[in-house]
């Protein structure tokens, strides 16, 4: 599965990296890619993955997401 989501605090190279250090330790998630210019963040994963727990590891890093 693919997903995108809107994360409008993305700023700069630090928030991508906290963004893909928290996301990034969810089982399941097999890549994340962030667009910082559309503040873009593209997951692929699989379960135990889903998009739930990808939202509350961004809430996690300090980030609010838009649906």
């Amino acid at each position: 599965m693919k997903k995108e989501f809107q994360v409008p605090g993305i700023t700069c190279q630090h928030c991508v990296d906290k963004i893909e250090k928290f996301v990034g330790e969810i089982e399941g998630v097999n890549q994340i890619n962030i667009d910082l210019n559309k503040k873009i963040v593209s997951v692929e994963f699989n379960p135990p993955a889903d998009e739930k727990n990808i939202s509350e590891a961004i809430l996690d890093a300090g980030y609010e997401v838009n649906e």
